[in-house]
């Protein structure tokens, strides 16, 4: 996932980011997970790991990441800073700012840094200055509940305005995708709606696929 080039260059037309269900079999879930790779233009997957004890962790990361990065995606882990080297994963997502400084140092320079669940405009400025590598507006929290839509696409259409670092639209249900896309996201994230049902996945995902058009052709 590299930075947006300089504004006086056409911004390239966005890609998806999955966003996959907890994962406790990768054995059970990599043809899932490959199938949906398939279906798109995926940049990168955030792997969320079932709570487990450690090793079974990093051996679930490095099967499913072998499955991603054949495919020249990159694999994050969803929090979980510490495993990401043992893991072989390209980096991690981190949520909130306070989490997001502690796992710097463990992952800069050489792995992604995401910063998501930015609760203030500052916050997600405050993760730019410190080098996130992107960061995601409108991912929903533990309990599952997120911002309102208009605030999500408020406030992407604010960072695409205004910041290079991209920006990760996350879109709750197929309706947001293209609002996103116009609003001026550069990754468009898929979350758990579209493993709902593992005989639709690849058909989801090509749906949303059809609105990853370039910024003046969204316009």
């Amino acid at each position: 996932m590299t930075s947006r080039p300089n504004k006086v260059e056409p911004r390239p037309k966005p890609r998806l980011y999955l966003v996959t269900p907890l994962v406790a079999d990768s054995d059970a879930f990599a043809p899932q997970l490959a199938a949906a790779l398939a279906a798109g233009d995926v940049a990168a997957v955030l792997l969320r790991l079932s709570d487990a004890d450690e090793r079974t962790m990093i051996n679930t990361a490095k099967a499913l990441g072998r499955v991603v990065q054949d495919k020249e995606v990159a694999v994050l882990l969803d929090g979980h800073a510490d495993l990401v080297a043992r893991a072989g994963a390209d980096g991690a997502h981190l949520a909130g700012l306070a989490d997001f400084a502690d796992a710097l140092e463990q992952l800069k320079p050489d792995r992604i840094a995401g910063a998501g669940r930015m609760e203030t405009r500052h916050d997600a400025m405050t993760a730019a200055e410190l080098g996130c590598d992107y960061v995601m507006f409108g991912e929903p929290d533990d309990s599952g509940e997120r911002p309102a839509f208009d605030a999500v696409e408020e406030r992407v259409s604010w960072w695409a305005e205004v910041f290079e670092a991209p920006c990760v639209g996350y879109a709750a249900s197929a309706s947001e995708v293209e609002p996103l896309v116009k609003a001026g996201a550069d990754f468009i994230a898929l979350g758990d709606w579209i493993w709902a049902d593992p005989q639709t996945v690849s058909a989801k995902i090509a749906d949303a696929a059809r609105f990853l058009v370039a910024p003046e052709t969204a316009a």
